[in-house]
């Protein structure tokens, strides 16, 4: 495993950056390519009791029990069930200060794709249906826009807070 971990867009001298772009609920989202571990097909996962529902299940990677989340948690996006195209997606962040193998649930993987800081922007502070710290920035590609979460953002956001402040996943 790496020591410098990557959680949000890390440019590189050119002003650019290697993607693995993905969707969940009709968005496209991207992280930094080189924190992406392994692509999966779904697993059996096992439900944690108490747990937040960001990150409420467990699966078996390799003989190794990671956390599985759901960005649709996050940004308040309504739960959907999987498609022959749901994937998880392994990622190694920082978490507590170590780095951590976890899961993202994804509808769709699409492509690793590079992206130019010249075509980034971030997040508005209005007109969002999203917490703008959750997002790094917002980056035109051709004609659609791509989310780059901030992970780290999202997994401190979703640990720590009192019941009434998290973030419901809407009534469908």
């Amino acid at each position: 495993m790496t020591t410098a971990v990557r959680t949000s867009a890390q440019w590189s001298e050119t002003g650019e950056i290697d993607a693995l772009t993905f969707d969940v609920s009709g968005e496209t989202f991207a992280l930094d390519a080189s924190i992406v571990r392994e692509i999966l097909d779904l697993l059996p996962e096992t439900i944690v009791p108490g747990a937040r529902p960001f990150v409420g299940a467990l699966v078996n990677f390799r003989g190794r029990i990671i956390p599985l989340a759901d960005m649709r948690f996050a940004f308040g996006m309504a739960r959907t069930e999987p498609t022959i195209d749901s994937r998880i997606i392994v990622v190694e962040i920082e978490f507590a200060g170590a780095p951590c193998l976890v899961g993202l649930r994804a509808d769709k993987v699409n492509e690793v794709r590079t992206l130019a800081r010249d075509a980034s922007e971030p997040p508005p502070r209005v007109g969002m249906t999203w917490r703008a710290e959750l997002v790094d920035c917002l980056i035109k590609h051709g004609d659609a826009v791509i989310i780059f979460p901030d992970l780290q953002a999202l997994f401190d956001a979703s640990r720590g807070k009192p019941d009434a402040e998290i973030i419901r996943y809407p009534k469908t």
